[in-house]
């Protein structure tokens, strides 16, 4: 178990590095002159010339990437241009915001789509299985800023159970700020819920059909016992492998959800850092996202192998 970790933990710096020279040639390619953006259009082209010699803009492409990688990798991650702030601060700072998000919204998928799979699988080919992989599929075809609408006109504004907004006044506690992010949550959640449930209830089908359930039967056990003893435990390896992509379309849509519910966080700061060409926080914010994507695969990789004792024997006998 612990060379199965060791490798994949070893993936990550050679997978970032490489994800670092795409971020900093993309970054190259955003059109307009960064001085200009940065000055402003009155500015005399002798300031935009001085600032463009200040932030090495006048340097060939390798060389700045250099300097920008050796910064980055010892925690001088530079300057925002727009904010005129240290940028690793306040790239981690928004991380903490948008995880917080993140962990509230996985917290609510985890029961919702496991108990959504397994009422389908128990109930295959009935009415009701019908019915929520239907409503599952359409959830998930649904694009999240349209979810997040109908939420907002629906719990907000027509029946204020809960705020509009996703940033909680400063100094509230942890159930206000909880109740802040319940609509955005909820916008992921629905998102992301079909999928993984259609993952639960093909494993809840198969396994129900196995010869060992079969066996349980007839030795007495009741479908409860066999739910709780063997069918959620089977489930739970599909739904790993489901949940770890769905958690990179929770990144992916935090940019959407942040803006849509004015919520300050990496989603928002990677949006308004591109929109702004603050080339350091969007440089910054794109790897620590390639980061913590890389990082829910691993945690996804662990998790499957304790769930499923065969993928580590398998790497075993290969050894």
């Amino acid at each position: 178990m612990a060379r199965f970790l060791v490798r994949r933990l070893l993936a990550i710096p050679v997978t970032l590095l490489a994800v670092s020279l795409l971020v900093f040639v993309a970054t190259e390619l955003i059109p307009g002159d960064v001085a200009r953006a940065v000055l402003g259009r009155e500015a005399s082209q002798a300031s935009v010339d001085a600032l463009r010699h200040q932030l090495r803009l006048d340097q060939p492409l390798p060389t700045r990437y250099l300097h920008w990688l050796g910064g980055f990798v010892t925690g001088d991650w530079g300057q925002s241009y727009t904010l005129g702030v240290a940028v690793r601060p306040l790239t981690m700072g928004r991380l903490g915001q948008s995880l917080l998000l993140a962990l509230l919204a996985f917290v609510l998928l985890v029961p919702f789509a496991l108990a959504l799979g397994l009422a389908a699988g128990l109930r295959e080919g009935r009415p009701l299985d019908r019915v929520l992989s239907v409503t599952g599929l359409s959830l998930g075809a649904t694009p999240e800023f349209v979810t997040g609408v109908v939420l907002l006109v629906v719990f907000s504004v027509q029946l204020h159970w809960l705020p509009s907004s996703a940033q909680a006044p400063p100094g509230a506690g942890l159930a206000t700020r909880v109740e802040h992010l319940l609509l955005p949550a909820i916008s992921l959640v629905l998102l992301c819920a079909g999928y993984v449930a259609r993952h639960v209830r093909a494993s809840t089908v198969a396994t129900l059909s196995s010869p060992f359930i079969r066996a349980m039967r007839v030795r007495g056990l009741s479908e409860g016992q066999l739910v709780r003893g063997h069918v959620l435990r089977n489930c739970l390896v599909p739904a790993t492998s489901a949940l770890a992509v769905q958690l990179q379309f929770l990144l992916a849509g935090l940019v959407t959800v942040e803006l849509l519910f004015g919520y300050q966080g990496i989603g928002d700061l990677l949006l308004t850092s591109a929109t702004s060409k603050d080339v350091p926080t969007l440089q910054a914010t794109a790897i620590v996202l390639g980061a913590v994507g890389m990082l829910v695969y691993v945690a996804a990789d662990v998790v499957y192998a304790l769930l499923d004792p065969r993928i580590r024997l398998g790497k075993a006998a290969h050894r």
